[in-house]
Order: structure tokens, then sequence, then C-alpha cells
């Protein structure tokens, strides 16, 4: 291990335009950062890490998982971490830190960067994540981050852990991200609330450590291909079958009617949680939750015998199997 004093996180960097751009970029970066002992500048990064590490990497394309007109070049920047830290959160993993690898068109890089930047820096410093490093380079097409998130775990909670009787729970409210980009793109403004759906998740990092600490997790996932299509991934997984309900499933106040349940179901880019429990465990913690996090957290099925989706609608007298599964609405995709 490096001695205390010896430890200096951030590499100053020689002469050249693309280390002034990377300068830029680095801009206001803490000379120290705990448990780095390398950070941005050197050939790589080094980190001391307590527990087992977890690692996951994420990707965000101009003209695929975003259009230039819905955000602003910071957005861009923050979105792009805080969905890649949301696998973090899936596995109740801390964060340590984020590698950035920018492909931008040559003629806005100058401009375009430390804005893109300014976004990156935001998400790092309020899920308590070190900027280590990365890449930058020209692009000839699109604006390309590409995102790698590091960070530590004690015990990992996996998607593979559900077992039938225990209940389906989620945190948060489902639909607004992808009620945000049918809106654009029938080129309408979604609404504000909608939008900051969108631009603005929240990755439950702190959410997702309470829950498997003091709840009993005994699987989760976090919602990027919509309710069906991720509770589809926990089942297989775990090999078993889950039944949603429909009228219990907490969808964006911003959507109404038949939308708002299929955008909740299938829409994606959601970020929230959602985790199997033993039955009857969480249900009389969910008000200390609430009141810890701010954040709701609803029973929204059950995990059964069998395998893949069913849905219960409402009035009927059993469920039925979900046909809607599959890649999330977005044409972009």
């Amino acid at each position: 291990m490096m001695p205390p004093d010896a430890r200096h996180s951030t590499i100053r960097l020689g002469p050249g335009a693309e280390f002034d751009l990377i300068r830029s970029l680095l801009e206001d970066a803490p000379e120290a950062i705990e448990g780095v002992s390398v950070g941005p500048g050197d050939d790589a990064a080094v980190l001391e890490v307590k527990g087992s590490v977890v690692l996951s990497s994420d990707l965000a394309i101009e003209g695929v998982h975003f259009q230039r007109e819905w955000l602003t070049l910071p957005e861009i920047g923050y979105r792009a971490v805080a969905a890649a830290m949301s696998d973090l959160a899936a596995m109740a993993a801390r964060p340590v830190g984020v590698l950035v690898s920018l492909a931008i068109p040559g003629t806005e890089a100058a401009e375009s960067g430390p804005a893109i930047q300014e976004g990156i820096r935001e998400a790092c410093g309020l899920y308590g994540a070190a900027l280590l490093g990365g890449d930058v380079t020209a692009s000839p097409g699109p604006l390309v981050l590409d995102i790698m998130v590091v960070g530590s775990v004690e015990q990992p909670i996996t998607r593979r852990g559900a077992r039938p009787g225990d209940e389906l729970w989620v945190t948060g409210v489902l639909g607004g991200a992808a009620g945000a980009v049918t809106t654009w793109e029938a080129d309408g403004d979604p609404d504000p609330a909608l939008r900051s759906a969108f631009a603005r998740p929240v990755p439950r990092i702190a959410e997702a450590r309470w829950l498997a600490g003091d709840a009993g997790v005994t699987a989760m996932i976090d919602l990027s291909d919509g309710l069906a299509g991720d509770a589809g991934h926990m089942a297989a997984a775990s090999g078993v079958g889950m039944v949603i309900e429909e009228t219990l499933i907490p969808t964006h106040a911003g959507l109404t009617g038949d939308r708002a349940m299929r955008l909740a179901l299938t829409g994606g880019e959601d970020y929230e949680l959602c985790v199997s429990v033993p039955g009857g465990r969480l249900g009389p913690l969910a008000g200390d939750f609430e009141g810890r996090f701010g954040v709701r957290l609803t029973r929204v099925g059950r995990v059964v015998e069998g395998d893949g989706v069913s849905l219960l609608r409402p009035g009927a007298a059993s469920p039925e199997p979900f046909s809607g599964l599959g890649f999330n609405h977005f044409t972009v995709r």
C-alpha cells in the first residue's frame, strides 16, 4: 500500500492541445481523493478498495440514447454517469470512482467538453465517486460518452436470489422518463416533471444499501428496461415466475390512463429499484424507508413457481402472461 504522504491523486499533465483539453475537463478536481492512490493524469488509476470490487459500463450515444435538443450539455454528462451508477445501486455497492471516455465532434470539443464535464463532476460529487480519468478523442459523427463505474460492497445483491413466496417491491414512481421521450418524439414539449425524470435520474445508492442491510432483500435489479422487462430478467436469473398487479404499480403523476401503465411496464429509463423480499418482511419497514429517503416504496406483486412475468389486471380472476416484453419503446434505440 502506498504510504499516506506519497499520495497525490491528480497528476499534472505535460504540454499539448489534447492535454489542454483534458486539463479543462479536470478543472477543480481535488488533489487528493479518499481511496485513490493515483488518479487522473497517469496511464491508469490505482485504488485502495475494501470489500468486493463492482464494475459496470454504460454507453450514451447521441441519436441512440438521447438527442441534443432534449438536454443541455451538462445534463448529458450528468445523466450518463447517473445511469451507470444505477448499476452499482442494483448490487448495493458504494460508488468509488468513474472513468469517462468522450468522443466529441472535433470542431466543438473545446466548448462542449467542459460543459459536459460540468454535469459529470456534479454526478460524481452527489454520489460520492472520484473522477478517475478516461480518454478524450475526436469523433467524425455523434457525441459518445462511455462511462465505467467502480464500486465496492461487502456482500453484493444479485438478481438471482428471488424465491417463490417473496414479494416484489419498487422504489419511486415509474414511466416518467419514457413519458418525456414519447412527447419529444411527437414533437411536443414534455411537462417539466417528466423532463426531469429523463434528464435527472437518481441512482438509488443509499436506498439500495439500506434495503440490503435492513430488509433482507433476496434479489435486486435497477429499472432500465421497464418494470415488466426487468422483472423478467430477475425471474429468468432466479428460475421463478413473477406476478405483477396492475393496480399497485406507482405511475408518474404526469401520466394518466393506459399510457401511464404502458410506459411504467415497458418504457424504461426510470433507474428505480425492483427488489424481492420474503413475504411480510418489508411492509412494516416501508414507512421508515419513506421517511428516511423521501422516496415511495410500493409492493407491486409476488414471486411464484414457474417462469416469466404475468400481469394481474383489475377485476381479473387470475394473472395472464405478459406479452409486451422486449426492448423498451424508445424509437431512437
